[in-house]
């Protein structure tokens, strides 16, 4: 046989040997799966009959701690682990948010989340899309706002009602795409541990009851991977934002005891506080340090003027942090009168919340990878989340873009 006629025949071969194999073998592009459950504290984990997310921990990696950033709220730290910036650098400085150079307040549940204005930074579906991968969201903050003209490839808006089985046999779907359709990355979304944390408390049979039903979801999606034969190319990532601290009914800071809210812009209240001059008078430092001055009389929440913010917080650089800050203690919550006489009698108990500095260890969430590029079985040191993102983008093989983080925190997670 000539050397022509075996290069051929050799030729012939390889096509018939990956036409038999099927779409997954024309490339190996890893694929990873970034799922948060939303207000997961670390010790969960270890309360909660939760057998899938254990056997994903023991083949792959868990930190102890997942370190929040500042404010420990949902939107800036989901925001933080996809961009590997702080909130005072990305602009998502908290889930209600409100500026003088933007015309409509911002809310986790306005059309505001779909005005790319608010959003800076670069998230990770931007950077696989801009490097020639497909990404897609099963819900995720950000993920309806087309960021620096980017959207998912795919995304759905967010909808509280679709049942967690829902939600992983839409991703489930995605991932059955043929080869040249089926996502290189994609986000998955569960808030039922957070809203049962905040009605029922982060002690509470309920909290670990609501665990076990996300888990139940785990499970349903490591099957669906199985089923599909994508187990050597998928690497699943499951984060929580933060953590839950127990909150009780005698816990409340009234704001209007040091000062009329008829005087003073509250932009939010709660467990982080923002507050401005009224409209047209932002900028004025003489106001701002009035209303400063007379707060700072209110116990269980420290005030900051926006330049005082303590510098380990990354919170004094956007344009779009208020002001003056409030800063409350572990449990409590800052209203007014007027809002909790407002409260239906018939609303839901408030038995946790967050939002606190996150050196609390109670603000302090979950982190747990595993698939081909992951060390097995490590157990690693509680971390900040804002280094996520480049581990994500490591695993994805993409050049992440300029973030806060740090490759070097993460490295040791990969194999």
């Amino acid at each position: 046989m000539t050397a022509r006629r075996l290069a051929l025949l050799i030729a012939v071969l390889a096509t018939v040997i990956a036409t038999l194999a099927g779409p997954h073998a024309q490339t190996r592009d890893p694929i990873v799966i970034l799922i948060s459950f939303d207000g997961w504290r670390w010790d969960y984990t270890d309360r909660a009959r939760v057998p899938n997310l254990k056997a994903l921990a023991a083949r792959g990696v868990r930190a102890k701690e997942l370190i929040p950033s500042f404010p420990s709220l949902t939107f800036p730290n989901h925001y933080t682990i996809v961009t590997g910036l702080y909130p005072g650098h990305h602009g998502i400085v908290s889930n209600t948010m409100a500026t003088p150079s933007m015309p409509r307040k911002f809310s986790m549940s306005s059309n505001e989340v779909r005005n790319a204005a608010w959003w800076g930074g670069e998230p990770v579906w931007a950077t696989a899309i801009r490097q020639n991968r497909r990404a897609m969201s099963m819900f995720w903050p950000g993920s309806e706002a087309a960021i620096g003209g980017t959207s998912p490839t795919r995304w759905w808006p967010f909808d509280s009602s679709v049942p967690n089985e829902e939600r992983v046999r839409r991703v489930t779907e995605w991932l059955s795409l043929p080869e040249g359709e089926r996502p290189n990355f994609v986000s998955l979304y569960f808030q039922e541990v957070d809203h049962i944390g905040h009605v029922s408390g982060p002690d509470s049979p309920e909290v670990l009851e609501a665990a076990a039903h996300l888990d139940a979801a785990l499970g349903q999606l490591v099957a669906g991977i199985d089923r599909l034969g994508l187990s050597d190319r998928v690497t699943i990532v499951v984060v929580s934002d933060h953590g839950m601290a127990r909150h009780t009914d005698d816990q409340m800071v009234f704001l209007d005891t040091a000062i009329d809210p008829a005087t003073v812009n509250v932009i939010a209240s709660g467990e982080f506080v923002q507050l401005a001059p009224p409209p047209g008078r932002e900028g004025d430092l003489s106001s701002i340090e009035a209303i400063a001055r007379v707060v700072r009389r209110l116990p269980h929440v420290t005030f900051y003027r926006r330049d005082e913010i303590p510098a380990r917080y990354h919170y004094r650089d956007h344009p779009h942090i208020a002001p003056i800050i409030g800063v409350v203690d572990e449990g409590w919550i800052v209203t007014t009168r007027e809002q909790e006489a407002r409260r239906k009698p018939d609303a839901e108990a408030r038995r946790g919340t967050h939002g606190y500095d996150p050196a609390l260890r109670s603000m302090h969430g979950l982190f747990v990878a595993a698939g081909p590029a992951v060390r097995q079985g490590l157990v690693a040191e509680p971390f900040e989340n804002v280094h996520v993102y480049d581990f994500l983008c490591a695993l994805l093989k993409l050049t992440p873009a300029t973030n806060d983080g740090d490759a070097r925190a993460t490295h040791g997670f990969l194999r």
